[in-house]
């Protein structure tokens, strides 16, 4: 175990968990915890613990182990990084919908995307990422803020990277199919225009936001392939699963790839940490702007 990942962990009293279908102790939820943070660099504090068994039972069944030990046995050994990143998949937390905290697509589309409308269409460019995209809501709501103002979008140089750890909620993403219940919050005329019926009470957007969406796997505290520079990145509820070291480390490799003017969303229980000489907060938001660019 490396000092960091150790820090990360609060150890409890040695004793066993709640007795349940599988063993599972202290030891075991350590191991996890720890794995999770070298690899992720998600912290789980020790209350997690009934969350950890509740996500990995199913991997023992379908695996037909008989307790955690023999799974922490498997994900640590040679021939466990299979299974390692499907604990890590199971392990996410993938909540989201459609135009989730509003302000922020209404903040991009008057101070974003509305003044750079000439532009693109003078053969300027357009880039957004969305780091942590879950099953798409993100990304796609991005989208069809941008087709509210320039419908042609995919005629232009306009492009979204939308990227997420976990391989099976991209799945979700890329097919972008919905149950209805889900759309709710989508507005009428952004639904009649820009999605089509699916079936069984379900929709999927069309070419005009699914083809400005590119769905990356991506770990954060990982390499990164893209160079950038971005008009805007969205990472918001995903830095509150990291320690503050982890999350100063991640926002300086974000602030280097927004151009001089572009602009940060993050989450409303988030604050920015680390780059503060480089990105100012719009007063009153979680939206934070690069120094340097003219203002709009």
């Amino acid at each position: 175990m490396t000092k960091s990942a150790a820090a990360s962990v609060a150890s409890p009293e040695p004793q066993p968990l709640a007795a349940g279908e599988f063993g599972f102790d202290w030891s075991d939820f350590e191991f996890i915890a720890t794995t999770l943070y070298e690899d992720a660099g998600i912290h789980l504090p020790s209350t997690k613990a009934n969350l950890v068994y509740s996500r990995l039972a199913k991997r023992l069944r379908m695996l037909g182990l008989e307790n955690f030990r023999e799974y922490c046995a498997l994900v640590g050994s040679e021939d466990g990084a299979a299974e390692r990143a499907q604990m890590i998949a199971a392990l996410t937390t993938n909540v989201t919908r459609f135009f989730r905290e509003p302000h922020h697509f209404d903040h991009m589309k008057e101070h974003l995307v509305a003044p750079a409308v000439k532009d693109i269409k003078g053969g300027g460019r357009l880039r957004i990422w969305s780091a942590g995209c879950s099953s798409g809501q993100e990304p796609y709501s991005i989208a069809l803020s941008i087709l509210s103002l320039l419908p042609d979008a995919r005629s232009y140089d306009v492009r979204i990277l939308a990227s997420d750890i976990n391989p099976q909620v991209l799945e979700t993403a890329r097919r972008g199919i919905y149950p209805a219940e889900e759309l709710a919050s989508v507005p009428q005329e952004l639904r009649q225009s820009w999605m089509e019926p699916a079936g069984a009470g379900h929709s999927r957007l069309d070419e005009g936001p699914r083809g400005l969406v590119t769905f990356r796997q991506l770990n954060l505290i990982g390499a990164w392939p893209m160079r950038g520079p971005f008009d805007a990145v969205f990472c918001r509820n995903v830095v509150i699963y990291f320690d503050e070291k982890t999350q100063m480390r991640l926002l300086n490799r974000i602030s280097s790839l927004i151009r001089p003017g572009g602009y940060l969303y993050l989450g409303h229980s988030e604050r920015l940490i680390g780059p503060a000489e480089v990105l100012f907060k719009i007063d009153g938001t979680t939206v934070y702007r690069k120094r340097g660019g003219a203002v709009a």
